[in-house]
C-alpha cells in the first residue's frame, strides 16, 4: 500500500501545490493590475502563468521524485528529462518577464512624448533590446541543457582547450553575419533608420517594417517587401524622408507653351490646395525654372505632413492645373508648330527662290535632250 500512496502523494501533492501557487499568483497580478489601471505590467506579466506554473511543477517533482521511489530503473533518465523541462520552462519565463517589462515601459514612453520620431526611435531600440536578451537566454539556457549529460561535458572540456583556433575559424566563417550584428546594434542605438521611417534604397520608396539584428524589411507602396542586410544601410547612403520631422516639400513639373498665363497658374494653384485635405497649409509656390525653344517648365511647389501626403497632393495639383489648362487654356498645352519660318529682315517671302517668269522662260530647261512631244501621247 505504501508503494502505491507514495508517488501518488508525491506528483499528485506536486500538482496541487502547483496548481494553488499559480491561482495565488494569477489573481495578484489580476488585483495588481485592477488597481494600477495606468500601466499594463500586471497584465502583462499574467500571460507568464503558463511557463511560472511549468516551472513550479517541474521543480517540485525534481527535488521529490527520489521519495516516490517510481520507475527506480529509470531514475537517472526521468530526472535529467525534469531538470531539461524546468531549464527550459526558466528561459521561457524569463523572456516573457523581460517582453512584459520592455512593452511596459515602451508604452509608458510613448504616452509621455508626442514626438514621432523619438517614439519611433525607441520603439526600434526596445524590440533590439528584446531580440537580444531572447537570444541570450536561448544560448545560455541551450548550454545549460548541454551541459547536464556528462558527454556534452567532455566536449566542452576540449571545446575550451581549442578555443584560439576555433574562435579564428568561427570569426572567418561568421564574418558576414557578425557584421550585420553590429551593424544591427548600430542602426538601434546610432539613430540612423527607425521603425516606420520612410526611405528610398535602391530606387525603391517605401516604409521600414520590420528591423531585426540581421534584416531589415521595406514595405513598397505597392505593397513588396524587400528585405536587405542591416550592413547595407551601415556602408551605403540612402534617403530616410522621416529622419527629424516628417513633414516634406513636394514637387510638380509641368511643361506648357511660352504662352501659358503663369499669374493665371498661381491662382488656380491657391484654388487647388484649400480644397485639398492632405495640403498642410504651411507654403506653396509657383514659378518659371527653365525654358527651351518649343517649351517653358513650370514648378509647382507644395507642403504636406508626410509622404504619403505629399505624394496625394503632388497627384491633385498635376492632375486638377492640367485639366483646368485643357478647359480653359488650350493654347497653354505644348504644341509641335508647323507653321513657315519667318524670314530675315528685308527679304521678301520669296527670298531666295526663283521668279516664276523665269522657271516659266526655261520650261525645258531641265530636258533639252528629249524630243519635243505631240498629241497626249509620246511620238
Amino acid at each position: 500500500m505504501e508503494n502505491v500512496l507514495r508517488p501518488v502523494i508525491v506528483v499528485g501533492g506536486s500538482v496541487v501545490l502547483t496548481l494553488l501557487i499559480g491561482w495565488s499568483v494569477d489573481r495578484l497580478l489580476r488585483r495588481a493590475a485592477d488597481r494600477h489601471s495606468e500601466t499594463s505590467l500586471w497584465g502583462l506579466l499574467r500571460r507568464g502563468r503558463v511557463p511560472f506554473q511549468l516551472v513550479l511543477f517541474a521543480a517540485l517533482l525534481r527535488g521529490s521524485y527520489d521519495q516516490a521511489k517510481l520507475l527506480v530503473d529509470h531514475r537517472i533518465g526521468i530526472g535529467r528529462t525534469l531538470t531539461l523541462i524546468l531549464i527550459g520552462a526558466a528561459a521561457w519565463l524569463v523572456v516573457g518577464i523581460a517582453t512584459a517589462v520592455v512593452e511596459t515601459s515602451y508604452n509608458r514612453y510613448a504616452h509621455a512624448h508626442r514626438d514621432p520620431a523619438r517614439i519611433r526611435r525607441v520603439r526600434t531600440q526596445v524590440t533590439l533590446i528584446q531580440r537580444v536578451v531572447t537570444a541570450v537566454v536561448g544560448v545560455v539556457a541551450a548550454a545549460a541543457m548541454l551541459l547536464t549529460f556528462p558527454a556534452m561535458r567532455a566536449a566542452g572540456a576540449s571545446l575550451l582547450a581549442s578555443a584560439g583556433i576555433l574562435g579564428i575559424v568561427a570569426g572567418v566563417a561568421a564574418q558576414s553575419t557578425l557584421s550585420n550584428l553590429f551593424a544591427g546594434l548600430q542602426i538601434a542605438f546610432g539613430d540612423m533608420v527607425r521603425l516606420g521611417d520612410t526611405v528610398v534604397v535602391d530606387g525603391e520608396w517605401g516604409t521600414v517594417e520590420e528591423i531585426t539584428l540581421t534584416f531589415l524589411t521595406v514595405r513598397t507602396w505597392d505593397e513588396r517587401r524587400i528585405t536587405m542586410p542591416v550592413s547595407y544601410f551601415t556602408s551605403k547612403p540612402f534617403e530616410n524622408w522621416s529622419r527629424g520631422t516628417p513633414q516634406m516639400t513636394g514637387i510638380v513639373f509641368l511643361h506648357l507653351d511660352h504662352s501659358a498665363p503663369v499669374e493665371a497658374m498661381r491662382g488656380k494653384l491657391r484654388d487647388i490646395l484649400r480644397e485639398c485635405p492632405a495640403w498642410d497649409g504651411r507654403d506653396y509656390g509657383l514659378a518659371v525654372t527653365d525654358s527651351t525653344p518649343n517649351t517653358m517648365q513650370v514648378r509647382a511647389l507644395v507642403t504636406a505632413k508626410d509622404a504619403d501626403d505629399i505624394w496625394t497632393v503632388r497627384v491633385t495639383v498635376r492632375e486638377q492645373m492640367i485639366r483646368w489648362l485643357a478647359e480653359q487654356h488650350p493654347y497653354a498645352l505644348p504644341r509641335v508648330n508647323t507653321a513657315e519660318a519667318v524670314p530675315l529682315p528685308g527679304q521678301g517671302p520669296r527670298a531666295g527662290r526663283p521668279e516664276p517668269d523665269a522657271v516659266a522662260a526655261r520650261p525645258h530647261a531641265r530636258h533639252t535632250h528629249e524630243p519635243p512631244r505631240t498629241g497626249p501621247g509620246r511620238g
